[in-house]
């Protein structure tokens, strides 16, 4: 979809107007004893800014119609910005670089990287079906590298100060269940050979160890946020009719027992690994009640992709440049058949700054950052 230079120009300015007047109303919020002065993500497509540009994978955004209220196409799943966008920009913070742009050197890694990949996930084999993509062992070998290059240009002293005060978000686990858990792969999907409970025994235990990696690096501040309802995606409800208009009931039941043990996980590591501050994002929890209360919120369509081009619900083709768009993103929970819009992200990330222990625990990011 395109428009004529003038009301592109004035939906770019009226967006960043918007961005503008929501970091005055909502930054003092953010306590003047913030000690927080860099950021590092790891994630999937949901916090992807880009990393996806350089590598050959069937999982890209760096088309329109993504980034519509953005300005342009930047690798980002999304209309707008991710969560981490939202959260760094109340946090006084500038946007993560992608680990993989060429600019993402020197001074450039001391205010944080992001080395989120779309198709990304816990396990090694997750998304293969896409081609290229940076699992969670690949990423944080990505940071260790970011780590080596700060500590050459700081000194270790100073490194590890940096880390110990910067915030770390991980955001992994959906595509474990999407492109691969519940994914025909060459031949039966792996849901027919693995109970539930195996599979996601195996995606804790495997976590474990890498969060623990990740501590080992340095980082202390560390947001774990686990798997939303993705039995509600469009692209869900598209594959799966026989839910009508109700979401998929299993591939939510998966995500909650994940999202179980993974609280009991964040809670283990937290208590066992002196100094660090682990925290357990319940970003299901926030997002089922956008769902069900989406009309408090000012959304009026809770169910459907805005940047859709076939299925019901939009979900049965990705977002490519030949997808309609909606008129008034605004109104969308959902920007596309597998993420949320940016008006969605801008509630989670504001819960995940300011909300109760229902939301994120045991403290929130603004909490964090006063720790």
């Amino acid at each position: 979809m395109s428009f004529p230079m003038g009301i592109y120009f004035n939906r770019r300015v009226i967006f960043g107007i918007m961005v503008q007047v929501s970091m005055v109303l909502l930054l003092f919020r953010v306590s003047f004893s913030n000690n927080i002065s860099a950021s590092f993500v790891f994630g999937d497509s949901l916090l992807d800014v880009g990393n996806n540009n350089y590598i050959i994978s069937l999982a890209k955004a760096n088309h329109d119609p993504n980034g519509i209220d953005f300005g342009m196409p930047t690798g980002r799943f999304c209309n707008g910005r991710t969560v981490v966008d939202i959260i760094n920009q109340q946090l006084g913070l500038d946007f993560n670089p992608p680990y993989l742009a060429p600019t993402t050197v020197g001074s450039a890694v001391l205010k944080g990287v992001n080395y989120a990949s779309g198709a990304g996930g816990i396990l090694n084999n997750t998304g293969e079906i896409f081609g290229g993509r940076i699992n969670f062992d690949a990423q944080i070998d990505n940071f260790a590298n970011s780590r080596k290059e700060i500590i050459s240009r700081i000194g270790v002293p100073a490194a590890l100060n940096l880390f110990k005060k910067a915030l770390f978000v991980v955001a992994l686990g959906s595509n474990d269940f999407l492109d691969n858990y519940l994914t025909p792969i060459l031949s039966i999907p792996e849901k027919m050979l693995v109970p539930p409970e195996s599979f996601v025994a195996t995606l804790i235990s495997r976590f474990r160890q890498q969060l623990t990696r990740l501590f080992s690096l340095g980082a202390r501040k560390i947001v774990v946020a686990n798997v939303g309802p993705i039995g509600c995606i469009p692209y869900m409800r598209d594959f799966n009719p026989y839910a009508e208009d109700d979401c998929v009931i299993f591939p939510n039941h998966l995500a909650q027992l994940f999202n179980t043990q993974l609280k009991s996980l964040v809670g283990e590591l937290r208590t066992n690994m002196e100094g660090s501050l682990f925290v357990y994002a319940d970003v299901y929890h926030i997002m089922e009640d956008i769902l069900q209360n989406y009309n408090q919120y000012g959304f009026e369509n809770p169910n459907s992709a805005c940047c859709h081009l076939a299925g019901r619900f939009g979900g049965l083709i990705p977002c490519i440049r030949y997808s309609k768009v909606c008129e008034d993103r605004s109104k969308y929970v959902f920007w596309d058949t597998y993420h949320p819009s940016d008006a969605a992200n801008v509630i989670v990330a504001n819960r995940l700054l300011n909300g109760d222990t229902n939301d994120i625990s045991p403290m929130n990011i603004c909490q964090l950052s006063q720790a």
